[in-house]
């Protein structure tokens, strides 16, 4: 009998670690590390108001063109931190068919604004404000920064979650333009709203 107990508290302990692996993979995954479901498909065409002028832009106006969509709220840290990296990438691009297009997320365009006015802007930057976070829901926006490569056909080829920099920004153009797969790349944390960082 007391064998019995003993066998059974082994397989007990056995079983336990087993589902324990199986719950720690799957269910206690980092939800960053999932991949974008946009890659290799049409980037959404959401018209958006421009943050520093009057009227209106969206994706299919750059048609033709590799559009960089970097997703940023002056209240996230890390997109602070970028912000020099975009604007200086999207300068060293400019003249050759890459537009980068910046949409603020959950963020007031008072606050946006000083935040660009203070970090600098380019003009070879489109700057939009996310009305009713339309855009946002449409990419599958987990938090900021984010930044998608889309090709000249309009397609999400890649996807960049984190903070980024000037050098990963310029290789991933580069693979974009030699028609290389990018996929999506976790770099960094992100922050779905103010003070969750």
């Amino acid at each position: 009998m007391g064998r019995a107990v003993q066998i059974a508290a082994i397989v007990a302990v056995i079983v336990s670690a087993g589902l324990a692996v199986v719950f720690s993979s799957r269910f206690g995954r980092d939800p960053n590390l999932v991949p974008s479901p946009l890659i290799g498909q049409p980037a959404p065409d959401i018209e958006l108001p421009l943050l520093l002028d009057t009227g209106t832009a969206s994706l299919a106006d750059f048609e033709g063109e590799i559009v960089v969509v970097n997703v940023f709220a002056s209240w996230c840290p890390g997109c602070r931190t970028e912000h020099a990296a975009l604007v200086s990438t999207a300068e060293a691009f400019a003249n050759s068919g890459v537009r980068f297009v910046q949409i603020a997320y959950q963020d007031r365009p008072e606050d946006t604004i000083d935040f660009l006015q203070e970090l600098g802007m380019s003009p070879a930057t489109t700057y939009l404000n996310d009305v009713d976070s339309r855009a946002s829901i449409a990419f599958g926006v987990f938090g900021v920064p984010e930044t998608y490569f889309i090709d000249a056909d309009g397609i999400v080829q890649g996807k960049i979650q984190g903070e980024t920099n000037a050098l990963l920004l310029g290789q991933t153009i580069d693979r974009l333009r030699q028609g290389e797969e990018i996929g999506s790349e976790v770099v960094g944390d992100v922050q779905t709203a103010p003070g969750d960082g």
